[in-house]
């Protein structure tokens, strides 16, 4: 590789990393355990990561590992432009998807040609939950800030049973061991009235 190309490739690859850096300034709706601090993208991301490499034993068939945790590492880069969406406000639900497409488009516009092409289709892949690491990320992303709450006392207030279950839907239809944990923990939940039960 001549120097001239090395340095334009390297300086877009560093340009990517400042650009990504921002993921640790947007800050999600759930808080991270015992701490009155809400969980960013970037927390939120390796934990996913984390939490991929310890369930993939329950995924009902075998899942590129490598692939998928690749997915849940860019799949929120997006929010540096679109904001994080809660995911039970209806109304910033319905604008998402362009926000996310535009800011997809311009971050990973950033790399180096082939990087882009190859980083901007596993977020694409992520978002449209067709391959089986797809959809093991996203039932991944189901279940992580579900136990967050859990841990510290369901923060998310006003939601009930009945959210819940629509949101982890993929849960429930992919990984029925995990959702019957879960549904003992919504009926806790819902016993202390932390979850409405309707």
């Amino acid at each position: 590789m001549e120097q001239d190309v090395f340095v334009q490739r390297f300086e877009q690859q560093l340009a990517f990393v400042r650009e990504v850096d921002k993921m640790k300034s947007i800050y999600r709706q759930t808080c991270v355990v015992e701490e009155d601090k809400r969980e960013n993208d970037a927390e939120h991301s390796w934990h996913l990561a984390v939490l991929l490499l310890l369930f993939q034993e329950y995924a009902p068939w075998k899942v590129d590992i490598s692939r998928a945790v690749k997915m849940v590492l860019f799949h929120d880069v997006v929010e540096i432009d679109a904001g994080d969406t809660y995911a039970y406000d209806h109304a910033a639900l319905a604008s998402k998807e362009e926000r996310e497409l535009l800011a997809a488009d311009r971050i990973f516009a950033i790399l180096p040609a082939d990087q882009a092409v190859e980083f901007r289709a596993l977020w694409d892949e992520f978002e449209e939950q067709e391959t089986p690491e797809s959809i093991f990320a996203n039932v991944v992303d189901r279940i992580q800030p579900f136990f967050l709450n859990h841990w510290n006392g369901w923060e998310e207030r006003g939601l009930s049973r009945s959210d819940i279950y629509k949101r982890n839907a993929l849960v429930r239809e992919y990984f029925p061991r995990i959702w019957e944990y879960m549904e003992l923990i919504i009926a806790v939940e819902v016993e202390r009235g932390n979850l409405l039960n309707s």
